[in-house]
C-alpha cells in the first residue's frame, strides 16, 4: 500500500501524522511511504530522517493526496485538502464532525473511507488515540490557564500557587477522565486548590484513592457547579462524549456570580466546546474575554508542544495504521471492532450514530459495510 503523510495547514499546527519510526515500520512491512518535504519540521524531524527510515519525499501535499491509497494526519483535513480526498482511498486522522457539518458534507461527496482517531475503542472501553493528546492537553489546560490569570493578559492577577499569607488560585475541573485527571494533578502540583467533578463515582473513588489530598472531588450537578463558579479562579472544561458535541456545561448568564478575570478553559473545543459562549481560537491569538470572563480556546492545544504531541501520538496509531495497511481497512476493522469503531465515513455513507444524530443526517451500521 502506498500511504501518504502531508503536512499539516491547520494554522499554527506543527505536529505531524507520521514519525520518522512509524515509517520505518511501514516500509519494514513492504509498504511504499510518501512524506510531503517538511512535514515533520514541526515536531523536529527533518526530510533526511524519514529518507533514512526508507520513505520518499514528495514535494506537495497534491501528490501525496494524488497517489496515496491511505492518507495519515493529525488534524481534521481543511477545505482544500477534502477536495483532493477520492473513491476508495483511506482517511486516518483526527476528525470530530460532531460540531462540524461542512468537513462532514464534503467527506460524505468524497467517497473516501474515514477513519477518526477519536472514536477507536479499546477493551477496557477507553480511547486509545485520543488517550495521548487528552493527557498533553490536560497537563498543558493548567499552564494556559495560569498563562491567562495573569493581568497583563486579562486575567484577574491571581498566581496559581498563592505565597505565604496568601492563598492559591481555586480551580474547578470539570470532568474526571483522562483529560480532567491530567488537568487536576499539574494544577495541585502547581499549588492550587483544586476540586475535580464528575458524574462517576466509581472514578470519583479512583480518583480519591489514587490521588489522596492532592484535590478534592465532587459529583458534578448543576447546583454543585453554580455554589463553586463565585469561588473559581479558573475552570477547566474537560468533559467527552465520544464523537458527539459536547455539553454547554457553564452558561453566560452566569458570569455575573464569577469573579472578573477568572478563566474558562475549553479543552472540549474540538467537540464544539463545554461553555455556552466557547468558539474556537489559534495559538497565535488564543483568548479573548466575554461579560468579564477570560477564555482559552484553542482547538489544537497539543500542537504547542509539537514533539512531545507527535511521539506520543505516533506511539498510539502506529499499530492500527500498520493494521490498515497490511490487511486493508475493510478486513483489518472485520478483525477488530475496536477499529471498526473509528470508521465515521464510507463511500458518501455516515456510519458514527453520535455524529449522526448531532448533525440531523442519517446513518448506516458500519458492520453493514465490513
Amino acid at each position: 500500500m502506498k500511504i501518504g503523510c502531508p503536512t499539516e495547514i491547520k494554522p499554527q499546527e506543527f505536529r505531524v501524522g507520521m514519525t520518522p519510526n512509524a515509517a520505518k515500520e511501514a516500509v519494514g512491512h513492504g509498504h511504499e511511504v510518501l512524506i510531503q518535504s517538511g512535514a515533520g519540521l514541526g515536531a523536529g524531524f527533518d526530510d533526511a530522517a524519514y529518507e533514512a527510515a526508507g520513505a520518499k519525499i514528495v514535494g506537495t501535499a497534491t501528490e501525496i493526496f494524488a497517489q496515496s491509497d491511505m492518507v495519515v494526519k493529525v488534524k481534521e483535513p481543511q477545505a482544500g485538502e477534502r477536495k483532493m480526498l477520492r473513491e476508495g482511498q483511506v482517511l486516518f486522522t483526527y476528525l470530530h464532525l460532531a460540531p462540524d457539518p461542512e468537513q462532514t458534507k464534503d467527506l460524505l461527496a468524497s467517497g473516501a473511507t474515514c477513519i477518526a482517531y477519536e472514536t477507536v475503542t479499546d477493551r477496557a472501553g477507553g480511547l486509545p488515540l485520543l488517550a495521548p493528546m487528552s493527557e498533553v492537553a490536560g497537563r498543558l489546560a493548567p499552564q494556559v490557564g495560569a498563562w491567562t490569570l495573569q493581568k497583563a493578559n486579562g486575567g484577574r492577577g491571581v498566581l496559581m500557587g498563592g505565597v505565604p499569607g496568601v492563598g492559591p488560585a481555586r480551580v474547578i475541573v470539570i470532568g474526571g477522565g483522562v483529560v480532567g485527571t491530567h488537568a487536576a494533578k499539574i494544577a495541585a502540583g502547581m499549588g492550587a486548590d483544586v476540586t475535580v467533578l464528575d458524574r462517576s463515582l466509581p472514578r470519583l473513588r479512583y480518583l480519591d484513592d489514587v490521588f489522596g489530598g492532592s484535590f478534592k472531588t465532587g459529583y458534578s450537578s448543576a447546583g454543585l457547579l453554580e455554589e463553586l463558579l463565585p469561588q473559581a479562579d479558573m475552570v477547566i472544561g474537560a468533559v467527552l462524549i465520544p464523537g458527539a458535541a459536547a455539553p454547554k456545561l457553564v452558561r453566560r448568564d452566569q458570569f455575573g456570580m464569577m469573579k472578573p478575570g477568572s478563566v474558562l478553559v475549553d479543552v472540549a473545543i474540538d467537540q464544539g466546546g463545554c461553555f455556552e459562549t466557547s468558539r474556537a481560537t489559534t495559538h497565535q491569538d488564543p483568548i479573548y474575554e466575554v461579560d468579564g470572563i477570560m477564555h482559552y480556546c484553542v482547538a489544537n492545544m497539543p500542537g504547542a508542544v509539537a514533539r512531545t504531541s507527535t511521539l506520543a501520538l505516533g506511539n498510539a496509531t502506529m499499530p492500527f495504521m500498520l493494521a490498515l495497511a497490511d490487511k486493508g481497512w475493510k478486513r483489518a476493522c472485520a478483525e477488530d471492532v475496536h477499529l471498526l469503531n473509528g470508521l465515521n465515513v464510507h463511500a458518501g455513507q455516515l456510519t458514527y450514530a453520535a455524529v449522526g444524530e448531532a448533525l440531523g443526517i442519517a446513518t448506516v451500521d458500519p458492520k453493514s459495510l465490513i
